[in-house]
């Protein structure tokens, strides 16, 4: 199904009852509504206006389509800031983030978070079991705008407290953190600091305790509403919207209060802000996205699902309005990220927003219909979407289990982001990449947490995994699929420390080798792996073992290992400079496993719902695909044009 995110109390009055007839008459089945609209609701303390909601909502029951309600806590009204200035957060510069945008509340106020969970009850009392109400939405953008930490006195006192259960007894704290060193001795929970502002780096172990504790935050603040929604609207779905690499709390941990997850896909913004990218993939693809950012996200918000499904709640309709440049999708783009979607298994693509708003901070922002209300680029496309989807007469199957895996892990991005050792080092990086690299191949990707069973894969990438839980090692020992571990992998204690036994860590146990010293690079080493010379760069890794390498740094006097294996387990001691290495590679491991593979031209992807298979075309040439045997096409063409998408049924 399609839908829509819907502002009423933007609009006006006079613009409703139109457009939910051309809503409905669209095709479109879900509205999303009222997730910034607490100052509506609750014009000054205690005094609530649901009238002009009601109204709404009459008038979406009686065009059918469901409703998606959103808790309005994102933009804390007026009131309420002069109320309790101490509501607004404080960035790690120690400067007021300051009333007159959005997301201006700190997780650790407590008087924000009581208005938080009465507003929510307000509206999941009156309107939880409205026959138009179909789901919830839990604030909007969690963390968005770097809101997750806050530096405040309020933010002090949660976090000393937050210590204090966790550690108990200072000297317990001062040991795990190794406060010895630089004479950081600690003699109360209360005496303790906040990461930020110090002369120098402050304890690694005390800002990801800080990381820690502020996403712990999140997943609380979350737990709030949701059990408020709960009580009040039974059988009603619960979800959040995620963002594009956004990492600042663990959303496994929100994932696991809600129903299911969905998130907001910008191709062409995530594109732009994207350090990672070359600067000539971003101007190749800056009017369709690079082909793995938003299938990147698909796959990971679905797999954080037991149900194995996701929504897209804001899709990107046209030109948006933050990024640093803001180019125009290409005609039809919108029409593939859309069907794209649908093929890494979403329920639901809704699009961001009906009508471009003529004032304000999103005048730019692209939507359905422009401000003079004609409509746009976008809903030429949707009508040609609801077409082909109206004229399947087969149902879409849901997705399988994908016989790749690659393990994401946030608190591992945490590690890096506080001690990179090297500007260039970057977990989303080096995970990203073996994505894209084992996607180019034409292989579905499920992207797991540590510690999820590996049993059902044939093969699991392990970018990087700083602490090796003994959860996470039993499931690597209880696989017969092949592991890629990526370097650092089991560098870190818990603590932030590093291992007594050195890195891996435990992972000895299962591969005996020892890592012994580490550089990070400025400049490009070779490496010589299957009679062919690669380049490394940022990361070298010094390994001590009784193994036999099966690769080897070419320059190396010692004539040291690059890439360890032992049995189903395989270990890289460096940073790969570039994708072909990893394309090589993984083409290696997949053919050894019987992992199908597909020669794709650049640009083109193909993802899979069971027996139905479906091609993008991200580049701007028309490419010819190959046959796939026992296929026919329902959609689509094998001379597929830019811009383009092809279906398969298989039997």
């Amino acid at each position: 199904s399609l839908g829509v995110c819907y502002y009423p109390e933007q609009d006006g009055s006079n613009f409703w009852q139109s457009d939910i007839l051309s809503i409905n008459q669209l095709g479109l089945k879900y509205v999303r509504i009222a997730e910034f609209a607490w100052s509506v609701m609750e014009p000054t303390p205690g005094n609530y206006s649901f009238d002009w909601l009601d109204q709404v909502l009459e008038l979406l029951e009686a065009q059918g389509l469901k409703v998606v309600m959103g808790t309005p806590t994102a933009t804390p009204p007026k009131w309420l800031i002069d109320s309790d200035p101490t509501i607004l957060p404080i960035d790690i510069n120690n400067n007021v983030r300051k009333f007159g945008s959005r997301r201006h509340y700190t997780f650790s106020s407590e008087n924000y978070r009581s208005a938080s969970r009465r507003i929510t009850t307000e509206l999941a009392q009156r309107y939880g079991k409205h026959p138009a109400v179909a789901g919830w939405q839990i604030d909007n953008e969690l963390g968005c705008h770097d809101t997750v930490r806050s530096y405040g006195s309020l933010d002090l006192k949660a976090f000393q407290n937050w210590l204090t259960q966790k550690y108990k007894t200072i000297d317990n704290l001062n040991n795990n953190w190794g406060n010895i060193f630089w004479s950081m001795i600690y003699n109360s929970f209360d005496e303790i600091e906040l990461p930020n502002q110090a002369v120098t780096e402050a304890n690694p172990a005390a800002w990801l305790d800080f990381y820690r504790f502020s996403s712990q935050q999140v997943v609380n603040y979350t737990f709030e509403q949701v059990e408020i929604i709960r009580n009040y609207s039974p059988n009603r779905f619960i979800t959040t919207n995620m963002m594009g690499f956004f990492f600042d709390f663990d959303h496994f941990q929100v994932a696991d209060l809600i129903d299911f997850v969905s998130w907001d896909s910008y191709p062409l913004g995530f594109l732009a802000t994207s350090s990672f990218i070359s600067q000539s993939e971003k101007d190749y693809y800056s009017q369709t996205g690079h082909p793995d950012i938003a299938a990147f996200h698909h796959d990971l918000y679905r797999s954080m699902n037991t149900r194995n499904a996701f929504w897209v709640m804001e899709q990107q309709p046209g030109p948006v309005n933050w990024a640093p440049y803001n180019p125009s999708p290409e005609i039809n783009v919108i029409r593939m990220w859309t069907w794209e979607a649908i093929a890494h298994g979403a329920d639901v693509v809704s699009y961001f927003r009906w009508r471009q708003l003529p004032f304000a901070q999103e005048q730019f922002h692209a939507a359905l219909r422009r401000p003079d209300n004609v409509e746009d680029q976008a809903t030429i496309e949707i009508r040609q979407i609801l077409q082909e989807l109206n004229s399947f007469n087969l149902q879409i199957p849901n997705t399988q289990i994908a016989s790749v895996a690659l393990l994401f892990d946030y608190e591992t991005n945490w590690f890096f982001s506080i001690e990179p050792q090297n500007v260039l080092y970057s977990y989303v990086t080096i995970a990203w990449r073996m994505y894209s690299a084992i996607r180019s191949l034409g292989i579905d990707v499920d992207i797991v947490r540590p510690g999820q069973s590996l049993k059902n894969y044939k093969l699991v990438l392990v970018p990087s995994l700083t602490v090796i839980s003994q959860q996470a090692l039993e499931a690597f020992q209880n696989t017969q699929a092949t592991i890629i571990f990526g370097p650092r992998t089991g560098s870190k204690t818990d603590q932030f420390q590093i291992p007594q036994i050195l890195p891996p860590d435990i992972l000895q146990t299962l591969l005996p080798l020892k890592i012994t010293r580490v550089e990070s690079i400025s400049n490009l080493r070779k490496v010589n792996w299957n009679n062919k010379q690669y380049d490394a760069s940022v990361w070298i890794e010094w390994i001590e073992t009784n193994l036999n390498p099966i690769a080897n740094f070419v320059d190396s006097t010692q004539n040291r290992g690059a890439i360890y294996e032992k049995a189903n387990l395989i270990y890289l001691a460096f940073w790969p400079a570039d994708n072909q290495f990893l394309i090589d590679f993984f083409t290696f491991y997949t053919n050894q496993l019987n992992i199908p593979t597909i020669q794709l031209p650049t640009g083109v992807r193909i993802r899979s719902r069971a027996n139905w298979k479906f091609a993008f075309n991200f580049s701007q040439k028309t490419v010819t695909l190959p046959n796939l045997p026992n296929c026919s096409i329902i959609l689509g063409s094998t001379q597929l044009a830019p811009y383009d998408i092809c279906v398969w049924v298989c039997k």
